[in-house]
């Protein structure tokens, strides 16, 4: 196992949230918005190790524009598994809003509208490594609100209003109450975090994005049928790698599952005991991350020579762990 570390001092996140660059036509996100408004949403769900979670308790609803595999009645964040992103048939009836996702230059993950009944007020809590810390980001564009509808950010007190296009750091403390009348809705845009992305932020952050302690996603590497498929191969991993929200230091020490990487049809994918599968996304260099995470950790295959192996990486910020472990060449 080896771990590296900057020694140098790096700059700070400059505030837990920021309005970011450019605005959105507030009345064609509110047209569009009221024309997907003819039913009632279903609540918010949470995402877990163990897939699809519970529903919140308050009245939280949800619209799933982009998720896994495009499941239009997905009302959580998703994460890894067996099913990359993608768009929902509701997408297609909002044209400016796929504008609007359009125009933001980082691979989006889920993407939903979010509405706050009257008179609800959430729970403290965070939303563990959605930050750019561990490459995800997690951006807001309010489209109706009032003045009882506010977002308590580590403490701070925020009011966005519609059109406004807005970064917050949710793995910090958070609540979100709406006293008003009524519905408080955003559009909530789950990215990977990326230097476009950086672009969209005030020429104050800049500093940050250059040197802070950000964690930025590669794109998608095509590979080939060949390339893939001489990469099946079966290895022992920490039982914790796949536990994405998990802070486990990588050990050699650590209790281990069998894990087999076999192609199929057109990608890798990881396969645990208990038929549990992730879809992996190709960085280069037989790199992957999984499908639906960012590379806050990956596996590279190293398949030549008589003792093939696999590095297991997790990454925060500049610090990345890693730990080798041989591995077996399966039959293609």
């Amino acid at each position: 196992m080896s771990s590296s570390a900057s020694l140098v001092s790096t700059p700070p996140m400059p505030a837990e949230g920021v309005r970011l660059r450019p605005s959105f036509d507030a009345g064609r996100l509110l047209r569009e918005l009221t024309s997907v408004r003819e039913h009632t949403w279903d609540q918010q769900r949470v995402y877990t190790e163990d897939g699809v979670g519970d529903a919140t308790a308050v009245d939280w609803r949800c619209l799933a524009l982009r998720s896994p595999g495009g499941d239009g009645d997905r009302t959580d964040p998703g994460g890894p598994g067996p099913r990359d992103f993608a768009d929902t048939v509701w997408l297609d009836r909002i044209p400016y809003v796929r504008e609007v996702l359009d125009s933001i230059p980082a691979p989006l993950h889920a993407v939903r509208f979010m509405a706050l009944g009257p008179d609800t007020v959430g729970i403290d809590h965070t939303d563990p490594k959605y930050g750019p810390r561990w490459g995800v980001g997690r951006l807001h564009v309010p489209v109706v609100t009032n003045p009882g509808a506010v977002l308590v950010l580590d403490g701070v007190e925020h009011r966005w209003q519609p059109g406004e296009f807005w970064f917050g750091d949710f793995s910090r403390l958070h609540r979100v109450q709406n006293t008003g009348t009524e519905a408080r809705v955003h559009l909530v845009i789950d990215v990977l975090v990326t230097p476009g992305l950086a672009s969209l932020f005030p020429d104050g952050w800049q500093e940050y994005f250059r040197g802070g302690e950000v964690l930025y996603n590669r794109q998608q590497c095509p590979q080939t049928a060949d390339e893939r498929r001489r990469l099946n191969t079966r290895f022992p991993i920490p039982a914790t790698f796949h536990l994405w929200e998990d802070d486990t230091p990588l050990s050699a020490a650590l209790p281990r599952i069998t894990a087999t990487l076999a192609e199929d049809g057109d990608r890798m994918t990881l396969r645990l005991p208990d038929d549990r599968v992730f879809a992996l996304v190709h960085l280069g260099d037989n790199e992957y991350r999984l499908a639906g995470w960012s590379e806050e950790r990956t596996l590279q295959v190293f398949p030549d020579g008589p003792d093939p192996k696999v590095v297991l990486r997790t990454r925060e910020g500049s610090q990345v762990q890693e730990l080798t472990v041989s591995a077996e060449r399966l039959a293609a």
